[in-house]
């Protein structure tokens, strides 16, 4: 065969010499051989070549035409021998036998062409097929320009190439380039040609750079630049006259180019997406109103054929409408259906078949055009059915089938062989063009949710973002999906950006064609189109998109121009916005009023004014079920949108007067006023189903997930709302829709209950407060059905086990306690009474919220109220309380507690306090049982809090639980106790005074502490602060005629008996448990609390109650040693007698006498009940019980002496009686506390006598207790204070040694009221008369009322008197010296001693000076005594200072005083200087230095009369005390210089004389010479010239004196200092007085023992 090949074109040569003869024949048999050579393939090159040169010249002579055709076919089908030149060839030999005359040849030829073309490029795949591994083409440069640059082609691909670029040319009307020959060609078929190359080889234009290249640059300008005719023409141009030849091809080249186009589209759009942004907007031009009906129909198809590839769409959307800069191309497709859609309902129907408007088709659609206005024809005669079509406005149109849902089947564009341009029938574009938008809906939504599917599977994550409440904002959403792969991220903004753009075009043109719509098909379609782009939204979270489909589907539910206003607001949204699609504006058509649909019910519309009635047609009915199937299946996506579909159903509900029933469900009702509803038998029969629909749809709220629930949950709530805000004002029907349905939400979800009951119930508690009773009423139900059904249903875990949730459902049964309507609360109450009989044994956890809820009733909330939740509250105490966990008795007493202190019933108040008495007999019953119960709980308790760190919390804590139950009861009897109604307090203390009495011995040991503290003292405070603060004014009457008893007749006496009583019964608690209470730990600080209260009792100004408290004082003393006499009474008798006389002779004393008696312990114990076990204490018990008395007795003392830190009128000064009798208490309770009387106390003590001596008296008492002033007299008072002290002193001197430390103490408490004989105390700021000024002002008693300060002096100077004696006693006891007594003794008296003149009154400071010199003369020896220990050391300076203070005084004598009286006075200091020389002096060797230093100066300074350098003062102060100067010179001389040295020390003291004597010679000296000088011829005064002769004499005896000393007795200081005076005694030579110079005569003489020859020095020995 390959031998064959090689000679081919010899073995052809003949065939073909025999194609040359043109004999038909032999032509014939020559062309078959060729052909059987051929299809052996042994044809090679050139024959091949040689073969197409004999076909040619055959073809030029029209010889066998269709052999020729078939011979060509054979040639290049069997291989590719023929190409390149060749084969151009054969395909023009093709191409010229397309046009000859014969019919059969041209559509022969026409057939082979086609062949032809598809073979050259199958070439091409085949050749790629074989070179697929080999990849070593260089890149062909795409800017080329010379276009038969295809070198880098392979030779298959070449011819192509070759092939296709000539098409483009003929078409183009341009000569080819290679297919050289041609002579004729129709633009027709070179289209056809092109789109089959284009559909059938898609893959060479993509694979091959030069192909692309081809595409861009030769078929798509050619394309556009065919469209131009269509694109410049306009209809009205055209008016009727034929149009020009040119435009003639019209319709044949407009089609094919569209087909080509959507080739182009559909194959290459990757690779021209400019190019096809121009094809795009030139197919949406062509659907304008003003072109061609045909073209406008061709074009729809075009559309169509794009809407139903959706991942087409979305190519476009990603490379279009999400670029910045690009034309919106699928916009605006949707939004040119979308005009197209109402331009074809606002144009009017003539010439809408082709531009031509004489065609017959124009006279049918005329006369459907003139049908419309006569309304029979749409009857259609009756019973014929009715055409499905669309009517808007007058212009019907009817729906053709024209497709199969989701294949774009075109009719016109299919139409090859017409020349001229069909008819169209009416409605078809229309009906594409809907077909377009359901696809479009269809295709886009199974798309994008496909691809949702797909990506939620991967990530799980992007379920729960779709759900999110949507965000609008692209950003959002990306932020929100940060956590996914870009690529899921690129492809949500693709969904999002596609839906975003077509979702208003779609909206307007559904929404127009659902108003239009007669057809129940087709309102389904557009419904269920509408639906599932709500639905898609959703998804997406696109909410205004979303909603306004919602909205859409809500509009068409409801009658024509419905108010309503969640509608109104997202529509007028909308419309405010018209779209514009290319400059044309698109406005949102609202449907039309005028309804082609039967009516198939009439009702109310929902306002607040209703006005008529509003009408439902079928398609409303139709669209509400979509809304419902909406709800019903994608619940989930709604989010907000709930709102709106939920406005809406309401609406429809309450027009069809579906009212809600039990449960929720809605059931027909009728209308309670206005016309009532009327409906159709077909709704009538329908009502139960959408009734169930709609309750179905909540049903299905179980399966939606949580956070759409709580979409749905905020919707119903909102809608409430609304419905609550209607119903405001005024007590028509309300709408119950949102109430219901929430019911059913909630009953339907009971299984996830928790996280939609608090905003569930928190709204249906809104509800119950609305003013409208009717809605109240069924807020109230639904809430407590939702509860009971809460309660009943079988959660899991059982509610037994989840006491949260048990817990959470009661809530809101407590929180309708917040609620004041009372239909509200009777409501509540029946709930609670139904839970009670339903469930009252297995409440558990649940019964402190019950309890509560009847507790939570209020005084002011009417008496049936309080009847119904006390019947409650009975029921519970005579049924349950056995069953309620014991937890829960404790809230039982409260509430039982709480009605008995309601003040709307007495007879309530009086029977719950019975009740409390029941309740505390069950304890008493079943004590062991709830006592074993409650501990286990607290052992559970105790638990959880040490985990978590905390302490535990509960009231009463440290005692037992069961303990505490019975605290709490108390309490609350306590609390009844001071209940502002005397009968309820009356009544309350006898039952908790007699429950502790009776079941008191059931308490545990520790827990009477608690009674004691937090029960009896808790009272006690109560009822002290009520009284203290109760209302002083009268009141009138009793009620009625009754009247009130004046002791009884203001509030603060009725106070005053409930303060008796209750201190009475506490008091008699304490008598008759003392065996309890006294074991206790706390007995005694229980005792001073009471004593306590007993106390403030005391201290309160209300006469009836202080007399009272003191007698209270008295029994409850007699727990100590009680009084023989058994009757005694309960509560003291109301004494109304002036308290204190009373208070100051007979309590005292018999207090007094009550202490003084001593019993033996078991003698005492023993007088108590015989049952009870006496417990014997040892006497220390009862020590501190005494000591608890003194302190109380401390505390009374020292509240009542305690002044008042400011002054009014209104001042409260205790009475001196009431401190008398306090005072007198004192000596009989300190012999009971003697053993254990300590320094504390003391001082306590002291305290207390110091402030009671300092109150004043009312100048009103005055008379009473103040002796006239002039006797000196001592207040029984004051006679107390001192008694008290003197028998402390007493008992301390025969008391143990220890006792004896608080001498020192008494000293204190003495001096101090000593030093008031100078400084009388002072009462706080209160200003007082002293008694001493005598004669003041009467001033009214209220007026600032008038207080006496008593008279000390009398008082003072008699503890003085006590003070020596006592010093007399005690000086030498060693606390007495260790205390420094002496030194305080001396710095009290320092002060009178340094007054002396000034003191108040004279006899003090005398008093003062004798009491000084008894105490030294006891005092001084003892302190020479100790001197080594140092106790005393800071006496002597004190001691000093007195001396100085009191000799040299700065008070001036008064100006009256007499000569004798100075002298006497004199006396007086010269005895002190006395005590200096004979108790002082000679010790002086046990005696500090410096202390001796200061006597020597201050003898001194007396012996030297003090003189001030003015004459005058001198001459004035006549008195000169000549006699102690001279005592002190003397005294000073004496002690200068002893003969007898026993001791250094002594010899010390006399060189301190000596040393002072010589500075002070030395001084009087120089100012003598200094007078004298500046005197002149004055002689100087008489007291100075005697002080310098008694110097000068001084001075001789000194030098005297000092040669009779041994010599080393004298240091050589001394000496120094001697000498030191010779120049100045020399200097005084020149003076003028006689008597001085003799002096100085005498002083001089010695000086010559001095006069030594310089040579040997005198040694001094040192001593």
């Amino acid at each position: 065969m390959p031998a064959l090949k090689e000679n081919s074109s010899e073995v052809v040569q003949p065939f073909l010499m025999g194609c040359g003869t043109k004999e038909p024949k032999i032509t014939q048999l020559c062309l078959a051989a060729i052909q059987r050579l051929m299809s052996h393939e042994v044809v090679s090159e050139a024959a091949a070549g040689n073969i197409i040169n004999m076909l040619w010249q055959l073809m030029e002579n029209s010889l066998e035409e269709l052999k020729l055709l078939q011979t060509v076919l054979v040639l290049l089908t069997t291989n590719t021998v023929v190409h390149d030149e060749a084969l151009s060839k054969a395909i023009v030999l093709c191409f010229r036998l397309h046009f000859t005359k014969d019919n059969i040849t041209n559509n022969t030829a026409a057939a082979t062409v086609r062949q032809v073309v598809t073979v050259v490029f199958e070439r091409v795949v085949a050749e790629d097929e074989r070179y697929k591994d080999i990849i070593d083409q260089p890149v062909a440069v795409q800017g080329n320009s010379n276009r038969r640059s295809v070198s880098t082609l392979k030779p298959c691909a070449k011819d192509a190439y070759m092939l296709f670029q000539d098409l483009c040319q003929l078409v183009n009307a341009d000569a080819p380039y290679w297919l050289v020959g041609m002579t004729e060609m129709t633009r027709t078929f070179g289209l056809e040609l092109l789109e089959s190359v284009l559909n059938d080889f898609p893959q060479v234009f993509l694979q091959h750079q030069e192909f692309s290249f081809l595409l861009k640059e030769r078929v798509c300008p050619l394309v556009i630049k065919l469209f131009s005719p269509n694109i410049k023409f306009r209809q009205g141009s055209s008016t009727s006259s034929s149009p020009a030849p040119v435009e003639k091809p019209y319709f044949p080249i407009c089609m094919r180019l569209l087909r080509v186009v959507s080739v182009l589209i559909k194959q290459f759009y990757s690779l021209l997406v400019t190019e096809c942004e121009i094809f795009l907007s030139l197919l949406v031009k062509f659907l304008d109103a003003d072109k061609p009906q045909w073209l406008r129909a061709v074009a729809v198809e075009s559309i169509h054929r794009l809407c139903v590839q959706p991942q087409l769409l979305r190519s476009f959307c990603q490379s279009y409408d999400m670029k910045q800069h690009s034309t919106k191309v699928f916009r605006d497709i949707v939004n040119a259906l979308g005009s197209f859609i109402q331009s074809l309902f606002l144009v009017p129907s003539t010439g809408n078949t082709s531009a031509t408007p004489n065609q017959t088709g124009s006279n049918a659609s005329g006369n459907t055009g003139s049908a419309q206005t006569n309304p029979g024809v749409l009857g259609m005669g009756g019973g014929a059915t009715v055409l499905p079509a669309f009517e808007y406005r007058g212009t019907w149109i009817p729906i053709l089938n024209v497709t199969v849902q989701g294949s774009a089947k075109a009719t016109y564009l299919e139409m090859l062989d017409k020349v001229e341009p069909p008819t169209i029938p009416e409605g078809y574009a229309m009906s594409v063009a809907f077909h377009c938008l359901l696809d479009l809906v269809r295709g886009i939504t199974t798309m994008i949710e496909g691809e949702l599917e797909d990506t939620e599977t991967v990530t799980p994550t992007t379920a729960e973002t779709t759900s999110l409440p949507a965000q609008s904002s692209e950003q959002q959403d990306l932020q929100s999906l940060s956590d996914q792969s870009e690529k899921e991220l690129v492809s949500r903004a693709v969904w999002e950006e596609m839906v975003n753009a077509c979702w208003c075009g779609l909206l307007a043109a559904l929404s127009l064609l659902l108003d239009a719509s007669t057809d129940e098909a087709a309102t389904e379609n557009i419904l269920k189109a509408e639906l599932t782009m709500a639905a898609l939204c959703g998804r997406l979270g696109l909410v205004t998109s979303r909603d306004a489909f919602i909205t859409a589907i809500c509009k068409g539910s409801l009658p024509p121009h419905y108010a309503l206003t969640v509608l109104n607001s997202t529509t007028a949204a909308l419309s405010s916005k018209s779209y514009s699609i290319q400059g044309q504006n698109v406005q949102m058509i609202s449907p039309s009023s005028e309804s082609h649909q039967q009516v198939v019910a009439v009702g109310q519309p929902l306002a607040l004014q209703p006005q008529g009635t509003v009408m439902l047609t079928s398609k409303n009915i139709q669209c509400m079920r979509t809304l419902l199937n909406l709800a019903h299946f994608h619940g989930a996506v709604l989010g907000t949108s709930w709102q709106l579909v939920l406005a809406t159903l309401q609406h429809l509900v309450w027009i069809l007067g579906l009212k809600p029933s039990v449960g929720g469900a809605l059931k027909p009702g009728r209308a309670v006023e206005g016309p009532s509803t009327v409906l159709t038998t077909a709704v009538m029969t329908d009502l139960p189903s959408i009734s169930s629909m709609i309750s179905k749809l909540f049903e299905n709220s179980q399966y939606l997930d949580d956070v759409s629930l709580h979409h749905l949950i905020n919707a119903l709530c909102s809608l409430s709302l609304e419905a609550m805000d209607m119903a405001y004002g005024n007590n028509k029907e309300p709408s119950l829709f949102a109430v219901a349905k929430l019911l059913e939400t909630g009953l339907v979800n009971m299984r996830r209950i928790e996280i939609l009951w608090r905003p569930l119930t928190g709204h249906l508690l809104e509800v119950c407060q609305h003013p409208n009773s009717r809605m109240r009423e069924w807020g109230a139900e639904a809430l407590t059905s939702l509860i009971k059904a809460g309660l009943t249903f079988r959660h899991d875990p059982p509610l037994s086990q989840n006491q949260r949730l048990q817990l959470l459902l009661l809530n809101p049964l407590k929180e309708l306690s917040n609620i004041s309507h009372p239909d509200i609360r009777i409501k509540q109450l029946e709930c609670v009474l139904q839970i009670l009989q339903s469930q009252g044994d297995s409440l558990g956890p649940g019964w402190p919220l019950v309890l509560g809820v009847m507790g939570a009733i209020q005084s002011d909330q009417g008496e049936s109220l309080i009847r119904t939740a006390f019947q409650c509250l009975q029921l519970v105490v005579t049924d349950f309380l056995p069953t309620m966990p014991c937890t829960c008795l404790q809230i039982v007493v409260e509430v039982a507690g709480s009605f008995g202190l309601h003040n709307q019933e007495l007879n309530i108040s009086l029977t719950s306090i019975g009740l409390l008495w029941n309740i505390s007999d069950y304890f008493f019953q079943r004590g062991e049982i709830i006592e074993k119960e409650l501990n286990r709980e607290e052992a559970m308790l105790q638990k959880q809090a040490e985990e978590k760190g905390v302490m535990l919390n509960r009231p009463f804590h440290p005692a037992s639980p069961f303990d505490c139950l019975w605290l709490c009861l108390y309490a609350k009897l306590g609390e009844l106790c001071v209940d502002p109604r005397p009968a309820v307090r009356k009544s309350a203390g006898q039952t908790l005074f007699s429950t502790i009495g009776a079941h008191g011995t059931l308490l545990q040991h520790s827990t009477w502490h608690t009674v004691i503290w937090k029960v009896l003292f808790h009272l006690l405070d109560r009822v002290r602060e009520s009284s203290t603060t109760a209302d002083k004014e009268k009141i009138e009457s009793g009620g009625g005629n009754i009247l009130i008893h004046h002791s009884r007749d203001t509030a603060e006496k009725q106070w005053a008996e409930t303060w008796v009583l209750t201190l009475a019964g506490v008091a008699r608690i304490f008598n008759t448990r003392r065996y309890l209470l006294q074991p206790l730990g706390d007995f005694s600080q229980a005792w001073d609390v009471l004593l306590d209260h007993i106390q403030s009792a005391a201290l309160s100004k209300n006469n009836e109650v202080s007399l009272a408290a003191l007698k209270s004082f008295q029994e409850i003393l007699q727990i100590v040693s009680p009084i023989r006499d058994s009757e005694k009474p309960e509560t003291p008798p109301a004494i109304n007698v002036s308290v204190p006389l009373v208070v100051g002779t007979t309590t005292a004393t018999s207090l007094g006498r009550s202490f003084m008696r001593t019993d033996s312990i078991g003698e005492r114990i023993g007088r108590y009940n015989g049952s009870e076990l006496p417990v014997i204490t040892d006497e220390i018990e009862d020590l501190n019980l005494w000591w608890a008395a003194w302190n109380s007795w401390y505390r009374i003392g020292s509240e009542s002496t305690r002044p008042p830190i400011t002054c009014d009128k209104l001042t409260f000064i205790p009475s001196q009686p009431f401190l008398t009798a306090l005072i007198q208490i004192f000596p009989a309770l300190y012999q009971h506390i003697k053993t254990g009387f300590s320094m504390d106390d003391l001082q306590k003590l002291g305290v207390i006598l110091h402030g009671a001596v300092s109150v004043p008296i009312s100048s009103d008492a005055s008379p009473f207790i103040l002796p006239s002033y002039t006797e000196a007299v001592l207040t029984s008072l004051q006679e107390a204070v001192l008694t008290a002290l003197d028998v402390l002193q007493k008992a301390i001197c025969v008391g143990s040694e220890s006792m004896q430390i608080m001498y020192p103490a008494i000293f204190d408490q003495l001096l101090a009221f000593v030093e008031f004989s100078c400084k009388p105390p002072q009462y706080g700021q209160l200003e007082t008369k002293h008694i001493a000024n005598a004669k003041y002002n009467q001033i009214q008693l209220f007026a600032p009322a008038e207080w006496v300060a008593l008279n000390y002096v009398p008082f003072a100077e008699r503890s003085l008197e006590v003070v020596v004696d006592l010093y007399q006693k005690t000086a030498c006891h060693k606390a007495v010296v260790t205390e420094k007594v002496l030194q305080n003794i001396i710095k009290t008296l320092r002060i009178p001693l340094s007054l002396k003149y000034s003191c108040p009154s004279e006899s003090t400071w005398k008093l003062a000076v004798s009491s000084l010199l008894k105490v030294l003369s006891i005092g001084l020896p003892v302190a020479r005594q100790h001197a080594s220990s140092g106790k005393f050391d800071s006496m002597w300076p004190e001691l000093a200072n007195t001396f100085e203070d009191f000799l040299f005084t700065k008070s001036t004598p008064p100006d009256n005083l007499s000569i004798q009286e100075f002298q006497k006075n004199e006396s007086i200091d010269v005895e002190v200087v006395q005590l200096i020389s004979t108790e002082i002096l000679p010790y002086a060797n046990f005696i500090p230095k410096e202390f001796v230093g200061q006597i020597m100066t201050m003898l001194n300074k007396g012996s030297i009369h003090s003189q001030s350098s003015s004459f005058t003062e001198a001459e004035i102060d006549i008195r000169m005390r000549e006699e102690f100067s001279k005592v002190c010179f003397e005294t000073l001389l004496q002690f200068s210089f002893s003969n007898k040295v026993t001791t250094p020390q002594e010899g010390y003291i006399s060189r301190m004389a000596l040393s002072v004597l010589l500075k002070r010679s030395q001084d009087v000296l120089h100012r003598y010479i200094e007078d004298e000088r500046l005197s002149g011829k004055c002689p100087l005064p008489r007291q100075q010239v005697t002080e310098i002769i008694f110097v000068l004499k001084a001075v001789s005896t000194l030098i005297d004196s000092l040669k009779k000393t041994q010599p080393e007795n004298v240091d050589a200081s001394t000496w120094a200092q001697v000498i030191a005076l010779y120049p100045t005694l020399v200097e005084c030579i020149t003076c003028s007085s006689s008597e001085v110079c003799s002096a100085l005569k005498e002083a001089l003489v010695p000086f010559k023992d001095f006069m030594h020859p310089p040579a040997s020095k005198v040694q001094n020995g040192e001593s």
